[in-house]
């Protein structure tokens, strides 16, 4: 079920064009600003290639590219003109839309943030990136947790950013919170192709969830990223992917939430989210609701710790080229200095 890449829209459905962006070089202001009219251009292209479209999803690093520069003049704040621009462009294209900015952060690190605005420019989900690609990326670790939203159409919406989806616990957390489509945003290259595709499949079934992810595309003159619109229904059958590496192009199909509601009420074998907290209900009323996982456990006491620990070589950034931190999690700089 895709509709015709939702060209033709039931009255549950909800369409999705996921933006494989032309991968920018940013590096001044005026190059902000191209590259913010570039993506509100994008937003009125969404409309024009799909009236039934209810949902246009930019990748991470739409607005900055890949070069991890976190010089003060190009980031961003979340009441700034770039976001302002991009609340405009949805109120004027009737749309809603996903954005991604790299979002100043007075003593600290900038944070790697992902934006939902609805159609009527108010911005509805506000996340900052749980787990940055270490240690590729600099971005302060993320503080706010995983909202999920009221979406359009009634569906239950959330977003996590590129290696976010290689733990399976952030896509848990999205769908225990109750949401039906969880959107992926990325830059990622080409050496991480199969584990994209298979981790969004994934991602969906261990969750009876429909995953819409997009990665940037094209090269910038020193990286190529890949493209790899790709929509997963929540049985993880992919009904759409962009596979042709193609900057611009907007892969799109119509997805159902109310199907995934039915799944998630209706199905016995492999409802795996209902399931992991009720092990074993044909033997034993209800099934188990114990905790049998350790690493559950010593990450909520703090204790968390892998058997090799001590033989882990990376554990900072000086590899990438940035100094190795020394602020403890939710240190200000000021503070640490202190």
């Amino acid at each position: 079920m895709n509709g015709l890449g939702g060209l033709n829209k039931s009255d549950n459905g909800v369409v999705i064009g996921c933006v494989q962006l032309q991968l920018p070089n940013v590096v001044t202001k005026a190059d902000l600003k191209a590259q913010t009219d570039k993506i509100v251009a994008m937003v009125g292209k969404a409309r024009r290639n799909l009236g039934t479209m209810d949902l246009v999803v930019f990748p991470e690093y739409a607005l900055h590219g890949l070069s991890m520069d976190i010089n003060p003049e190009i980031m961003c704040r979340v009441d700034g003109p770039e976001v302002a621009a991009f609340r405009q462009a949805c109120i004027d294209n009737a749309i809603w839309g996903c954005f991604s900015i790299m979002e100043l952060n007075p003593g600290g690190m900038p944070y790697n943030t992902g934006l939902i605005i609805d159609d009527t420019g108010e911005i509805v989900l506000n996340y900052r990136k749980l787990h940055p690609w270490v240690p590729v990326e600099p971005w302060e670790p993320g503080d706010r947790g995983i909202p999920v939203i009221d979406g359009p159409n009634g569906c239950k919406l959330a977003l996590i950013i590129c290696h976010d989806g290689m733990f399976p616990e952030m896509a848990r957390e999205c769908a225990y919170k109750g949401a039906e489509i969880m959107l992926r945003t990325a830059g990622y290259t080409a050496p991480i192709r199969n584990s994209w595709r298979f981790t969004n499949q994934a991602n969906a079934f261990q969750n009876l969830m429909i995953t819409a992810n997009v990665c940037m595309c094209g090269s910038d003159g020193s990286f190529d990223s890949m493209g790899e619109g790709m929509i997963v229904d929540f049985d993880g059958t992919v009904i759409a992917h962009g596979t042709t590496g193609r900057p611009d192009e907007i892969i799109t199909a119509e997805v159902r939430p109310d199907l995934v509601r039915e799944a998630r009420a209706g199905w016995g074998v492999e409802n795996n989210i209902y399931q992991l907290g009720h092990r074993g209900y044909v033997a034993v009323k209800g099934g188990a609701q114990d905790c049998p996982y350790t690493f559950m456990h010593d990450m909520v006491a703090g204790t968390y710790r892998v058997p090799w620990e001590d033989e882990v070589k990376v554990t900072d950034g000086t590899s990438c080229g940035f100094p190795a931190p020394t602020r403890a999690f939710g240190e200000r700089f000021k503070d640490a200095a202190e």
